[in-house]
């Protein structure tokens, strides 16, 4: 049989018949390809073990998220999780943590190229998961370089911010102990330090989630990233407010001097039962306040596509979660809060639940958020 006929034009080599006989293949290239390939899937499996361990609560938020998402967003938590731990380690001096995230910020920057040696702070750790969390920082390390150029950029950019409100605080509260408390001074500090470790996560989250699930969305950009930015102040605040009495005993006040004086009130004598009648209704504005910023997470979290149902969910249980500690909070006295307001498992499982049933049925899943008291400054009408 005739073939076609001969072009005079020499056809182009292809990459196949480019390529190094399969002999060379099959031997040291392939082996140093299967052991990269060996050595991902290990870091990834890490990433999804340790997470499990360090926060049941999130690893929760991450299963349900989007594949697209999943290994960014899981990994910026890791490694934010990672610097949390060297911040809180107060059994080593405050030098000494400020000094260690310093170096890993310069490794999460690629400023330095210096392995990391957390060894000391790892056998300071309490908790066998935050130990293991240390001893894995070069695993966790190795993934940025999985991340494309965008992704890269806003995991350096939220942990870079993340890591200036813990450097912040360990240098505000150097010295501070019980009987030297240490006060934020002003409404802008505290506004400030919730951006620095939450609200800059909210904005994270946003452009991550744009940019891979949503990009041609027709939204309110301006707004939608506003208000990620106050949810995730919002849930700062929660947590700031529920651990005042942990927080106090540690010399810290996260309640700014300024409001606490014009209430008359000392962050030494804040839970004294004799100064209930003046804290309470303080403590109540703040919880206003949480409120109003959990709100702008609900019409966040309804402001999204509504196809991207994984997502919703994922918003959701951390603003119905916030909502039900905020109306515990609300319902305690001062022993009650001295003892720590935690919402239980159950309750947590109640809310997954009746979140997953509501979610096909736009007006039951609207009338999951009803907060107790009107929240301050809640903005425009929710979704």
């Amino acid at each position: 049989m005739r073939g076609p006929p001969r072009s005079p034009i020499p056809a182009p080599v292809s990459p196949v018949a480019a390529a190094p006989p399969r002999s060379w293949i099959s031997g040291p290239l392939l082996a140093i390809v299967a052991r990269v390939a060996d050595r991902s899937a290990e870091n990834r499996e890490l990433l999804t073990r340790l997470l499990e361990q360090v926060s049941r609560s999130f690893y929760l938020t991450l299963r349900v998220l989007p594949r697209a998402i999943r290994p960014q967003i899981g990994l910026a938590y890791l490694l934010a999780r990672t610097t949390d731990t060297i911040a809180d380690t107060e059994i080593v001096p405050a030098g000494q943590r400020l000094d260690a995230l310093q170096k890993l910020r310069e490794r999460i920057l690629g400023q330095s190229s210096a392995p990391l040696d957390f060894g000391g702070l790892a056998g300071r750790q309490s908790l066998s998961a935050e130990k293991l969390l240390l001893e894995k920082v070069e695993d966790a390390l190795a993934l940025l370089s999985e991340l494309s150029p965008p992704d890269l950029r806003l995991v350096r950019e939220v942990l870079v911010t993340i890591t200036s409100g813990q450097e912040l605080d360990l240098r505000r509260f150097a010295g501070a102990s019980a009987a030297g408390i240490v006060a934020l001074e002003t409404a802008a500090e505290l506004e400030d330090y919730t951006y620095r470790v939450a609200g800059c996560v909210g904005e994270f989250w946003t452009k991550m989630c744009r940019a891979h699930l949503f990009p041609g969305a027709r939204l309110d950009d301006r707004q939608f990233l506003a208000d990620g930015i106050r949810f995730g102040q919002g849930l700062q605040l929660v947590n700031i407010l529920r651990d005042l009495p942990a927080d106090l005993k540690m010399g810290r006040c996260y309640l700014p001097r300024e409001k606490l004086e014009s209430a008359r009130l000392l962050p030494g004598n804040l839970l004294a039962p004799a100064n209930a009648e003046k804290f309470l209704p303080l403590f109540h504005q703040y919880l206003g306040r949480a409120e109003a910023h959990l709100a702008a997470g609900w019409r966040y979290t309804n402001t999204l596509p509504y196809g991207q149902f994984r997502v919703r969910l994922a918003c959701a249980w951390p603003v119905l979660i916030g909502l039900r500690t905020i109306e515990k909070l609300r319902a305690a006295d001062v022993g009650g809060l001295a003892a720590r307001v935690k919402v239980s498992r159950g309750e947590v499982r109640g809310i997954l639940f009746r979140s997953l049933a509501a979610s096909p049925m736009p007006p039951v899943w609207r009338n999951l958020y009803s907060p107790a008291a009107k929240a301050v400054d809640s903005g425009a009408e929710l979704a």
